[in-house]
């Protein structure tokens, strides 16, 4: 039993974590590849190796995968310093190789010398497609910073072995992230590029990007619903991922076709992300004036927000209750009251319908069924449950209603 114990020991030895051991960066300039200071590391990793995130066989494990920052040219390594077949017999290592294969396309370089000579053609690479938005970011470190939103389609020549390299990222990035069938023409996808120079040329480095599928919706209609966005690691926190989706809401506010715009399966910081931009695209709107909020969510808001803004009712609502919580002296018990319950009455729609199936239940369940239903929604439960919803919602509005007074 020692005897195994023991070997268990020694194998343990040879498990590395993948999120640490997967080394990721985006390459301007020659010196970037040996700073670890541009290296970044995945969220995620268990769609390539297992719920664990582990990989087993190595000490010292570093996957490379390094991107030039526009053309997004990659290199791939694997470096160790033991492997388990080299101490143990028997004892087969994970296929790392293997696995990275399967994601990153074909195309790739497995030498640095090769990969570095690659920067030398990020001058010939521009940004695919149409100028959608322009900004600017103030930098610290190097001031002003330009950056551009592009709208591109898979007929954009050289687009498709992009995105293929793109979209690797997500694997990483986006916990139940899978790739798309980019051939189908009802893609669209929105590019953020920052504007750089180096030796005196204008280059641009891959910033973010977002997928939308445009379904049809009769009898003449589309709906634009956005499938996966990722800013990258390194420009994360600094207000693209809002740039982008105002510059795509407005795109597709320009289009009559357009129903509205909705999102699949959104993770929560996309729909806090969703909030705030739609909160500064209604908040001129003449029917959600301050005068109007304190008379409750209205047919005309709504309608305003899906004619102007292409906006759905349940987001509207949204929008309407952040507003007006910025609007409402919440200091003021009777205001604040007003307020929560007019909240609540949306939250509480769940729990109706809770109601409404249990009142079915009691025709076909016997007794025993029925009480193990009943003791699930019980009142006093649901009032509780209820209450921690409206303060975790209201947090949130806060929150949006700071970021935009700091914008102010």
């Amino acid at each position: 039993m020692a005897g195994v114990n023991t070997m268990e020991k020694k194998l343990a030895e040879y498990k590395c974590d993948t999120n640490e051991a997967i080394c990721l960066k985006l390459v301007r300039f020659p010196e970037d590849v040996e700073d670890d200071g541009t290296t970044f590391h995945p969220e995620y990793s268990h769609q390539s190796y297992g719920d664990d995130e582990v990989a087993f066989g190595y000490k010292g494990l570093q996957i490379q995968l390094f991107y030039t920052a526009g053309n997004l040219s990659t290199l791939f390594k694997v470096k160790y310093s033991s492997k388990v077949t080299e101490a143990f017999d028997c004892v087969e290592p994970d296929d790392i190789e293997g696995k990275i294969r399967e994601i990153v396309p074909a195309g790739f370089t497995c030498n640095t010398d090769d990969f570095i000579s690659l920067l030398e053609k990020e001058a010939n690479f521009k940004p695919f497609g149409s100028l959608l938005h322009t900004y600017t970011v103030h930098s610290e470190e190097a001031g002003e910073l330009t950056y551009q939103i592009h709208k591109a389609d898979i007929t954009c020549p050289g687009f498709h072995e992009y995105h293929e390299r793109l979209q690797t990222f997500l694997m990483w990035f986006i916990e139940t992230a899978s790739f798309i069938d980019a051939d189908d023409d009802r893609w669209d996808f929105f590019l953020v590029f920052e504007k750089y120079n180096k030796d005196g040329e204008t280059l641009y480095a891959t910033v973010g990007y977002m997928t939308v599928y445009n379904y049809y919706v009769y009898p003449d209609k589309t709906r634009p619903r956005v499938s996966q966005m990722l800013i990258l690691p390194p420009f994360q926190g600094e207000g693209h991922g809002a740039q982008l989706l105002e510059a795509v809401h407005r795109f597709y506010c320009s289009l009559p076709k357009v129903q509205d715009i909705t999102a699949e399966d959104p993770s929560e910081s996309y729909v806090k992300l969703r909030d705030y931009v739609l909160v500064k695209l209604c908040q001129g709107l003449p029917t959600f004036a301050v005068d109007k909020l304190h008379l409750g969510f209205s047919a005309d808001m709504a309608k305003e927000a899906q004619d102007k803004l292409k906006i759905n009712k349940k987001h509207a609502r949204r929008v309407y209750e952040i507003l007006r919580l910025r609007a409402t002296d919440m200091s003021d018990e009777e205001k604040a009251r007003e307020y929560r319950l007019e909240v609540k009455k949306r939250l509480f729609g769940p729990y109706r319908k809770n109601q409404r199936e249990l009142t079915k239940m009691r025709k076909c369940l016997r007794p025993e069924e029925l009480v193990s239903h009943m003791d699930q929604m019980d009142t006093q439960t649901q009032h509780e449950e209820l209450e921690k919803s409206y303060q975790v919602v209201v947090e949130d509005y806060r929150r949006i209603i700071e970021r935009i007074a700091a914008q102010a």
